[in-house]
């Protein structure tokens, strides 16, 4: 299977093999069911935790773009911690099944939508857009989940991204500064980068 497996519409070539997991994250235990072909379905993956857990959420923050959702964790989880208002995309099919069951465990009726990128929100605003982006799919697919993310950010909204050092953060970081009028590292670590890009309001 090649390394963009997961950032592929259609997965039903693979075994469906349904699983359960459990992770406490910010103090709270949830359980997601995965499955094949979705990305870290044995656990959390290490990277989608730092970035939940260094995420800031300001106070008039109410909407949130899950970007790439997989089987929704980050979406799920930022709600059940803060109250935030969940969408979830992703191009994976399976993934979004996953993302509907999840969701619904958490008693959320979100919208879960088939979407490259942005594409099937592009209309739509979002106070955060949040993503640990499909790294091997390539640069052209992970900047454009950076120009979409400020295409469908309120004007004082902010995308959160987490990114190894050794997948391209610091040429990501480049990227970043051409459509972000405002971009911090809130977290680096042992090769990691949390990383916040601000919106800037309209005068």
């Amino acid at each position: 299977m090649s390394d963009n497996q997961y950032y592929r519409k259609d997965n039903d070539e693979l075994a469906s093999n349904p699983r359960n997991i459990v992770c406490k994250v910010l103090d709270l235990e949830f359980k997601f069911t995965t499955d094949n072909g979705v990305f870290s379905k044995e656990y959390l993956d290490y990277a989608t935790r730092i970035l939940l857990e260094n995420i800031i959420v300001e106070d008039s923050y109410k909407t949130i773009l899950d970007l790439g959702c997989g089987y929704g964790p980050v979406g799920i989880i930022l709600n059940q911690k803060y109250g935030l208002i969940p969408t979830f995309v992703d191009i994976n099919e399976r993934a979004v099944k996953l993302t509907k069951e999840n969701a619904l465990s958490y008693n959320l009726t979100s919208d879960v939508l088939i979407s490259d990128g942005c594409d099937s929100v592009i209309d739509r605003k979002f106070d955060m857009v949040v993503t640990n982006p499909p790294i091997r799919a390539g640069k052209k697919v992970v900047y454009k989940f950076f120009e979409d993310s400020y295409k469908v950010l309120e004007n004082n909204g902010s995308l959160f991204i987490v990114i190894q050092k050794q997948h391209g953060a610091l040429s990501a970081i480049d990227k970043l500064k051409e459509i972000f009028p405002i971009v911090d590292i809130i977290y680096k670590k042992k090769g990691f980068f949390v990383i916040k890009c601000k919106k800037s309001v309209d005068l």
